[in-house]
């Protein structure tokens, strides 16, 4: 290893003899999969360069590979016009489609041609522009003709290449995923508000401090290049081309021909008549590829082809997206909508032109949060794809066309709609911080009284609406001192009704503590979070606070399950003064504020070390999260994706793809009949 003492070279000469040697290895260790030096060595000529890059920062470079590690710098994210056409492509949805495809694009061309079978990754498009060999520009794909400038954050994945071994000028097309078994452990770490791997990683793209975006192993595959030299007669050219230069190209590729035993026909996977067998395998086998592929993307391997095929407006004529599955619903977003939670979380909603999917007609689907909006770059007016998620919660998964009414990616407004209080980003969420806010004081009273907290029966969504609108409950313990019998003079509200609210508000209150717990809506405490509290001691809301109030929190960070952020939001909620006042307030009502066990929640061990996905309609448990309920009482996990790590898949009607899924990974199937044995 060359050194300054040993070599006697410049500072400058040695700045540059380690950026050369460690982008080497980069590219050795992250695209060919062959290292040649250990991480102790690798991580010495890192050391080594960072310090010199520190002590001289005249010698700064851009693309140094010093750069991978991200910046606590803000940066924005400007928009940037593409120089080469960034389009949609036209899609198929059978074998058949594809070969009609190709029979018409034959009669088009009067000429023969091969084609070229590529993986269609599930992720975050990216433009990567080069000038010279030196990474300028990494944009996302935007609308097509504009997109986002995301330079700084691309360079922390370190498949892409910062220096070109040749001073290459070129544009590269590529696509940035995270490997599906990552998604789950850093969807937590995210905040857990998105749906799948692909909106995750564009979500993580557009983070505004790129050592932000460092910390999740994001990935690339590029597909097509762009380049200022000549010569290039196929697409599979093309790509070795790229992978000579350093860039990571899927190996995951088919070429076919008409006629296989043509002279100039590159290797083949086989001729046209195989397609259809081909498409059947790759679909099969999907499942385990250690990324997500939604289909496969059909091109005209000759360049002279593409030329003379040429574009829509849409899509080049040269390429098709063969999809796996065909688009559950399309519809056309009329308006975009903001919710105030009871935390005070700002949830946007789509309003939809309403669309029959699955059996029901839906009009809504969450949007999540303005992350959410910009991995999608979604506007009022876009017709959308819509999906059911988990067979249960209508979600916008992509969009279809773009509204042609000049209408920009929807943002989120600054005032709460509610008090107009200014909102406040935390975490990946806009909130409220307004307690007295009237939307979080209204949703914290439906919450309080649902059925899976304090569940008090005929006290439902609508009558709280019109308690807190005529200003009789103002907070959750006016649930237990408003005098019901004065209802009697309001319209809807005969003397039975009344009786079954008393009752119901009466019964309420013998309500184990763990389940008041939970009902208060507390940060960071859950189902998991209340029963480690009592299972430790901390039975009782005087035991808690007490732990709080002596700044004993360290004992919780002791015990398995329990890490920094949860016990710091724990202490937050329980030495807030007008969360103690509410606690002392529902104590001198008379619920339970002490709880010797945890027995209602956890019944016994027999589902341990099980992991289940529930997924379709029951007879015996509406809702379905009644099914997770009994599972995790016995000691299972519920999650909601299908992988190789599920031990149990519940099975009820309607179950969709996930069954599908289930049955082709071999997993155990389990249909609510054998579900209630095994409950029994």
């Amino acid at each position: 290893m060359t050194t300054l003492f040993e070599k006697n070279i410049t500072t400058e000469e040695r700045i540059l003899q380690l950026r050369k040697e460690l982008l080497h290895h980069q590219h050795l260790y992250y695209v060919e999969s062959n290292p040649e030096m250990s991480d102790l060595e690798y991580d010495a000529l890192f050391d080594e360069l960072t310090k010199l890059e520190e002590e001289n920062p005249e010698f700064d470079d851009p693309n140094s590979p010093t750069k991978r590690v991200g910046s606590d710098l803000t940066h924005e994210l400007p928009e940037v016009e593409h120089t080469i056409p960034v389009l949609s492509l036209d899609k198929a949805y059978s074998a058949d489609d594809v070969l009609s495809w190709i029979q018409r694009t034959e009669k088009n061309l009067n000429t023969t041609f091969d084609v070229v079978i590529e993986e269609k990754i599930d992720g975050s498009s990216i433009v990567l522009y080069y000038e010279k060999g030196e990474l300028k520009r990494g944009v996302t794909r935007g609308n097509g003709s504009v997109g986002n400038d995301i330079t700084e954050n691309v360079k922390t994945i370190r498949e892409v290449p910062l220096r070109l071994p040749e001073p290459v000028t070129c544009v590269v097309r590529g696509e940035i995923f995270i490997p599906t078994e990552r998604f789950e452990e850093c969807n937590k770490e995210a905040g857990g508000v998105y749906a799948n791997p692909r909106n995750l990683a564009s979500g993580v793209l557009r983070r505004i401090k790129s050592s932000e975006t460092a910390q999740f192993p994001l990935h690339i595959f590029i597909y097509e290049g762009y380049f200022e030299e000549k010569g290039f007669t196929k697409h599979t050219d093309i790509l070795k081309r790229m992978k000579d230069l350093g860039f990571k190209t899927n190996p995951n590729v088919g070429v076919f021909s008409e006629n296989p035993n043509r002279t100039d026909s590159p290797a083949t996977a086989g001729n046209f008549g195989e397609i259809a067998d081909y498409l059947k395998t790759i679909t099969e086998k999907r499942q385990d590829i250690d990324h997500e592929i939604d289909g496969l993307v059909i091109k005209i391997n000759e360049i002279s082809a593409r030329e003379d095929l040429g574009f829509t407006g849409h899509h080049p004529k040269w390429a098709l997206a063969y999809k796996f599955e065909s688009p559950q619903a399309e519809t056309t977003i009329n308006d975009i909508t903001v919710q105030v939670g009871r935390s005070g979380r700002i949830t946007p909603l789509a309003i939809l032109e309403p669309v029959l999917l699955a059996g029901s007609t839906i009009s809504k689907a969450t949007l999540h949060n303005q992350a959410y909006i910009e991995v999608l770059e979604l506007a009022i007016g876009d017709t959308v794809t819509i999906s059911k998620r988990g067979d249960v919660i209508p979600a916008v998964e992509d969009v279809v066309e773009k509204n042609e009414k000049g209408f920009t990616t929807f943002h989120l407004p600054e005032t709460c709609p509610s008090c107009k209080s200014k909102l406040k980003m935390d975490g990946a969420h806009l909130f409220c911080k307004n307690r007295q806010c009237n939307d979080r004081k209204l949703n914290a009273l439906k919450f309080y009284v649902g059925r899976k907290q304090m569940d008090i029966e005929n006290l439902g969504g609508k009558t709280i609406e019109y308690l807190c609108e005529k200003g009789f409950f103002r907070g959750i313990p006016d649930i237990y001192k408003f005098d019901y019998e004065t209802l009697v003079e309001h319209e809807g509200f005969g003397e039975k009704k009344i009786a079954l609210i008393k009752e119901a508000v009466e019964k309420s209150k013998e309500q184990p503590f763990h389940r008041l717990l939970l009902s208060l809506g507390l940060d960071e405490l859950g189902t998991k979070a209340a029963e480690l509290l009592i299972k430790n001691g901390y039975n009782s809301f005087e035991k808690i606070v007490a732990l709080f109030q002596a700044g004993e929190e360290e004992k919780l960070l002791k015990i398995d399950g329990f890490g920094d952020k949860t016990v710091e939001a724990l202490r937050e909620n329980f030495t807030d003064k007008e969360n103690l006042l509410l606690i002392k307030e529902l104590t001198e009502l008379g619920l339970k504020t002490v709880d010797e066990g945890f027995e209602e929640v956890r019944i016994n061990d027999s589902l341990a070390d099980t992991k289940w996905v529930i997924t379709g309609t029951f007879e015996n448990f509406k809702p379905r999260d009644l099914a997770k309920d009994e599972i995790i009482k016995r000691g299972g996990e519920v999650t909601s994706a299908i992988s190789k790590k599920i031990t149990h898949v519940l099975v009820g009607e309607n179950a969709g793809s996930k069954k599908d899924k289930a049955e082709k990974l071999g997993l155990t199937i389990v249909a609510e009949k054998e579900f209630l044995e095994m409950l029994a």
